[in-house]
């Protein structure tokens, strides 16, 4: 048997191509990973509510484009570090103005949203940007309330108070929502809040430099001549808050660039209107009446139209002569007076004066009877005394008159409540107890009864009686009729025995005339004893009470 020959063979062994081959792979693999993953960003919380490692979602329009791969502190503790990986091809939307905020269930002004992640949990939100890439961003702890692709125009106000104001109250304009507020903070003075608001695409181009803006917050309620008013812009302005803004006509139209204005929120429509009478002039007014009721801010009228205001009510003390004084300063806009004379067309002053010498004078009035609250009532007055208090000051003064106020109409209520007072009720009331029960015992005692049971028995009678006469007015009618006739038939009987004058009783004759006064006389007796008969019928009860008074026509 031959022996096996052994060789070496030269060159490297075929072996370690398998793990070269391994090496070159996992290389290959890890070349690949790492070209094909996307980039890691890091966002800053201040709470980690919501955000759970391989499971919070980075979501753009609703399709996922990154996990969030883990949690961790700050160096200083004071925010969370949240990092997550994103798709390859997400990586230009990592720029300076890209925005992150956690989506959660929420109710703000314009809604409940986020209802979706009761079942699905939190997710990360981002809003892509615009500058030079970035991976390091701080979260938005508050969803945006207008995106970035959204059309319009950022406005700022500035207002003395926010009231109910917040991030998501609507801006309206003729009614219709035209955009939201975005946020506000504190102005520089720390006196004032400015607000920034967003107006959406088309309403954004009726935004001018003379735009106005004003509080549409809450409900309107106001009580005039006309009854009760209630006026709100909105359900969702009654609820959190809303803005109202309006431009002028056209051809008052302003500036459309509105880069860097602040415009003024004001308080209503009406303040509005009030600002644009420019023109101001000021009288004191020295009342004798009690100015409680009159406040800042009260119309001054004339005729019923406002033509100024109250601005100062204060108390003056005078140590001269111990006195005190309530000068009230008023403020007339002579702009709400037309030019219809050349009075008006003088200096504010001058016309003011000269209406003063044709009698023009001041007055409280009660302007609400619920509230007491007083306004300065300008009349006319020739007759009336002019009475000044000659003081120093730097506006003329108004001369004034007693006015029928709130207060003189309590303290005449109050005379009459006094003299309302001084009456004896106790003894009224007891003399009228015993009035009324003595008439009581009148109406049930035995007197007056006994006196109906016999006037019943008279009526009885009476009865009897009227058809006892009802009865016999026929006979006697008869009879009297027969005796007409047998009268006349002794008259044709004595014209015989009479003397003649041509054939005929002489009618100069006794006779005649005896005759003529007998005829008459039974005729009216006849005609007397037939009414009677006649009235019985229908008023049987006159033979006891009269007869009844005639009716008026």
């Amino acid at each position: 048997m031959k022996e096996p020959v052994v060789t070496e063979r030269g060159g490297p062994s075929l072996i370690w191509l398998i793990p070269l081959l391994t090496a070159l792979i996992g290389a290959w693999l890890v070349v690949r990973t790492l070209t094909d993953q996307g980039p890691l960003v890091t966002i800053t919380f201040r709470t980690a509510d919501g955000i759970e490692i391989d499971k919070t979602r980075i979501k753009y329009k609703s399709l996922s484009i990154g996990i969030v791969e883990s949690v961790s502190f700050s160096q200083d503790f004071s925010r969370v570090e949240v990092r997550a990986r994103l798709n390859k091809d997400a990586a230009q939307f990592l720029r300076r103005d890209t925005r992150f905020w956690v989506v959660r269930p929420t109710l703000s002004a314009r809604g409940i949203s986020g209802l979706g992640t009761l079942l699905s949990g939190a997710y990360i939100e981002i809003e892509p940007g615009q500058g030079a890439a970035q991976t390091l961003f701080v979260g938005l702890e508050t969803p945006p309330v207008v995106h970035s692709e959204m059309a319009g125009k950022q406005i700022t106000l500035i207002a003395r108070q926010l009231g109910s104001i917040d991030r998501g109250s609507p801006l309206h304009y003729q009614g219709i929502v035209a955009g939201e507020v975005l946020g506000h903070e504190m102005a520089n003075d720390y006196r004032s809040v400015l607000i920034h608001a967003f107006v959406r695409e088309p309403f954004d181009g009726l935004v001018r430099s003379n735009t106005r803006f004003w509080n549409s917050s809450g409900i309107d309620l106001s009580m005039g001549p006309d009854g009760m008013r209630l006026k709100t812009e909105s359900v969702q302005s009654v609820l959190f808050g809303g803005i109202a803004f309006d431009t002028p006509d056209p051809q008052e139209a302003g500036d459309e660039n509105t880069a860097g204005l602040v415009f003024t929120l004001h308080n209503d429509l009406k303040s509005i209107k009030d600002l644009s009478y420019t023109s101001k002039v000021r009288f004191v007014l020295f009342f004798e009446d009690s100015v409680r009721g009159l406040n800042v801010g009260a119309p001054v009228e004339f005729k019923g139209i406002k033509v100024g205001s109250v601005v100062d009510v204060r108390l003056e003390y005078e140590e001269r002569n111990g006195a005190f004084r309530i000068p009230v300063v008023v403020e007339i806009e002579p702009e709400r007076i037309l030019e219809r004379g050349a009075l008006m067309r003088r200096a504010p002053r001058e016309a003011f004066e000269a209406l003063v010498k044709r009698g023009l004078r001041a007055r409280l009035q009660t302007g609400n009877m619920l509230t007491g609250q007083l306004f300065v009532d300008l009349v006319m007055q020739p007759k009336s005394p002019l009475k000044l208090a000659r003081v120093e000051r730097p506006e003329p003064e108004l001369p004034t008159v007693r006015g029928a106020n709130f207060e003189q109409a309590m303290v005449s209520a109050s005379s009459i409540m006094e003299k309302i007072d001084s009456i004896d009720l106790v003894n009224i009331g007891a003399e009228l107890h015993e009035t009324l029960k003595g008439t009581n015992t009148l109406l049930n005692g035995p007197q007056l009864q006994s006196s109906l049971a016999d006037l019943s028995a008279s009526l009885a009678s009476l009865r009897v009686i009227l058809r006892a006469v009802d009865s016999h007015a026929e006979p006697i009618a008869a009879n009297l009729e027969q005796t007409l006739v047998a009268a006349r038939a002794a008259l044709e009987k004595s014209k015989v025995t009479m003397a003649l004058v041509d054939g005929a009783i002489a009618p100069e004759s006794p006779l005649y005339f005896h005759a003529l006064r007998l005829t008459q006389e039974l005729t009216q007796t006849s005609r007397s004893l037939r009414n009677l008969v006649d009235m019985l019928e229908r008023n049987p009860q006159a033979l006891l009470l009269g007869k009844p008074p005639a009716k008026e026509p």
